[in-house]
C-alpha cells in the first residue's frame, strides 16, 4: 500500500516519536519508521493534533538520527490476515508468525479493533462448556458466550490451570465445532515454551490459535495482542461457525502496558496510576465475547489476571468484576497445602451457571448438588474455625462429620490431577460420595428423589450406625 512519507521528526523520547507538520492521519494508523541505515520499525499513531503527531515505535527510538528518519503513514489501522489456516499457528501481537512458518497469505484482512455489534443483535449466553475441572464444572459452570475470569496471584498456578482448560475444554454435544484462541501477554520465554509444548504434545494445537507476547517485547504490541486474538476469534465464530473459547493471560500485564503507554503520552492518571479509561478499555475487550442472533458460532472468554499483592479490590480485578459474569478465585492457602487447582470455593461464582446446567445440559440434580456442596462446605468451615479455638476433640459428632467433609471436599473434589479430565458425571458422582458422609437430614438443598437415587448413606454403613449417626447429624450434638 502507498505510504505518506514525512521527514519531520521533532523529538524522540523513549519509544515515542514526535512528528510536526503532519496532516491527514488518524488515531491508530499504522506507521513504518525508516532510520538512517534503512532499517524499518513498526509504529502506531497514539495522539494527533494540528501541531504534533505522536507515534509509538514498537522497537523503540534508540539510535535514531532525527534528521535522517522517515515516517511512512499507511493510512490504515493494524489488520490481521485471516483464513482457516490460522488454526494450529503461533503469532505475535501484530499477527507476524512466531512458529518459523510462512505468514498467512489471504485477501481477507480485518481491523484488529473489531466492528461494533448492535446490542439488540446479542442473544443470552447458555449451554454448558465442560472444562474437566470439578470446581468449575460442578460449582462455577462455564456457559457458551460467557465471560468468566480467573483471579490469581503471583506464584499461583494460573498458567498451568489455563493450559489445562485449553487442553480439556469441550462442548458435550458439538465437539467438532469447538476451537480455542489462546493469548499470552508479557510472559517469560519459559512460560511461552511451556504453553506451546503443552498444546503440541497433547494434540490440541491443531484446534488452537496462539498469540504470544514475551516480557521483553514492546508494550504497545502487548496492547494489540488481545485485539488481534479476538479478531481471530470473531472470524472463527462468525465466519466459520465455530464455538470459540478465548483464554487471555495475563490481563495484569496488559493493564501495566496500558499504564506505561498512557504515562508516556501524558494522560492524566487515576487509581494507582492507571489511566481513567482503564474501565472502558477493558470493556472494549471483554464485550467482544458473546453470542449473536442467527449465528451458529459463539465466543466464550476466560481472562486470567494476577492480583497485585493478592488484593481483589485492586483496580484491575475490581473493574474486571464489574464487566464480567463471575470469577474463579485461586487460594494461596490451598496452594500451600499442595492442592491443585487451588480454587477458593466461597468467593468464586458463575452468575450464568443456572443457564447452562440441569436436565437439558448436564444432569437434573446438578443445580441442587451445587447448592448443597456450597452449604455443606460453608458449614464445614465454621466447624473448622470452632475446632481451632476449642480443639477438635471437643466438637460434637455432627461437627466432626463436617470436618471430615471439608477435608474430603478439598482433597477429592477441589484437588485433582493436572492431566485429569473429569466428565461432569464423574464430578457429580464425587460430589455425592462426599455428601454421603453426611446424614440425609443435613442435606436440605436436595430433594427426596435425589437422596433415594444418589445418596449412599444406607449402603455405606450398617443400619444401627446409620440410625445413631443420623440422630446426631443435624439435631443432636
Amino acid at each position: 500500500m502507498r505510504e505518506k512519507e514525512f521527514r519531520m521528526a521533532a523529538a524522540a523520547r523513549g519509544a515515542l516519536l514526535y512528528m510536526k507538520g503532519v496532516r491527514g492521519v488518524a488515531l491508530g494508523d499504522r506507521v513504518v519508521v525508516r532510520d538512517q541505515s534503512g532499517r524499518r520499525r513498526s509504529g502506531q499513531v497514539i495522539r494527533t493534533s494540528n501541531e504534533v503527531v505522536l507515534v509509538q515505535v514498537f522497537e523503540g527510538t534508540e539510535g535514531l538520527d532525527l534528521d535522517q528518519t522517515w515516517a511512512g503513514f499507511l493510512e490504515k489501522p493494524f489488520e490481521l490476515s485471516l483464513s482457516p489456516e490460522i488454526l494450529g499457528r503461533v503469532f505475535s501481537g501484530t499477527g507476524a508468525p512466531r512458529d518459523d512458518r510462512p505468514p498467512i497469505i489471504s485477501t481477507l484482512k480485518r481491523n484488529v479493533n473489531g466492528a461494533p455489534v448492535n446490542p439488540a443483535a446479542r442473544t443470552y449466553p447458555k449451554e454448558f462448556i465442560q472444562t474437566g475441572i470439578s470446581t468449575i464444572d460442578g460449582l462455577n459452570s462455564l456457559v457458551r458466550g460467557q465471560k468468566l475470569p480467573i483471579f490469581s496471584g503471583s506464584g499461583l498456578p494460573h498458567n498451568r490451570l489455563a493450559a489445562q482448560i485449553v487442553r480439556q475444554a469441550k462442548l458435550l454435544s458439538q465437539e467438532a465445532d469447538f476451537s480455542v484462541v489462546f493469548a499470552a501477554m508479557g510472559v517469560s520465554y519459559t512460560d511461552a515454551r511451556f504453553f506451546e509444548e503443552e498444546f503440541e504434545s497433547s494434540g490440541v494445537l491443531r484446534n488452537v490459535v496462539m498469540f504470544i507476547n514475551l516480557a521483553d517485547d514492546p508494550p504497545m504490541e502487548r496492547l494489540l495482542l488481545p485485539r488481534a486474538a479476538l479478531t481471530a476469534a470473531e472470524y472463527l465464530a462468525y465466519e466459520l461457525d465455530q464455538h470459540v473459547l478465548v483464554v487471555l493471560t495475563d490481563m495484569t500485564n496488559y493493564a501495566e502496558a496500558l499504564r506505561e503507554v498512557a504515562t508516556a503520552k501524558g494522560d492524566v492518571p487515576a487509581r494507582k496510576g492507571y489511566p481513567g479509561y482503564l474501565y472502558s478499555d477493558l470493556a472494549e475487550l471483554y464485550e467482544r465475547a458473546g453470542r449473536i442472533h442467527e449465528r451458529h458460532g459463539s465466543i466464550t472468554m476466560m481472562p486470567v489476571l494476577s492480583m497485585p499483592s493478592d488484593d481483589i479490590t485492586h483496580p484491575i480485578p475490581d473493574l474486571t468484576g464489574y464487566i464480567t459474569e463471575g470469577q474463579i478465585v485461586l487460594s494461596r492457602e490451598l496452594q500451600s497445602q499442595g492442592i491443585y487447582p487451588p480454587v477458593n470455593v466461597p468467593p468464586s461464582l458463575s452468575r450464568l451457571m443456572k443457564d447452562g446446567i440441569g436436565a437439558d445440559f448436564t444432569r437434573e440434580d446438578h443445580p441442587r448438588v451445587a447448592a448443597q456442596l456450597y452449604a455443606a462446605y460453608a458449614r464445614s468451615l465454621e466447624a473448622r474455625n470452632l475446632a481451632s479455638i476449642i480443639g477438635a476433640e471437643e466438637l460434637s459428632e455432627r461437627d466432626r462429620r463436617y470436618l471430615e467433609f471439608a477435608e474430603g471436599f478439598e482433597k477429592r473434589f477441589v484437588g485433582q490431577g493436572e492431566d485429569e479430565d473429569r466428565s461432569i458425571i464423574e464430578t457429580l458422582e464425587i460430589a455425592w460420595e462426599l455428601l454421603s458422609g453426611l446424614p440425609p437430614e443435613a442435606l436440605n438443598r436436595v430433594t427426596e428423589e435425589d437422596l433415594q437415587k444418589y445418596h449412599q448413606w444406607g449402603r455405606a454403613r450398617d443400619p444401627e450406625e446409620t440410625a445413631t449417626a443420623g440422630d446426631a447429624g443435624v439435631n443432636g450434638d
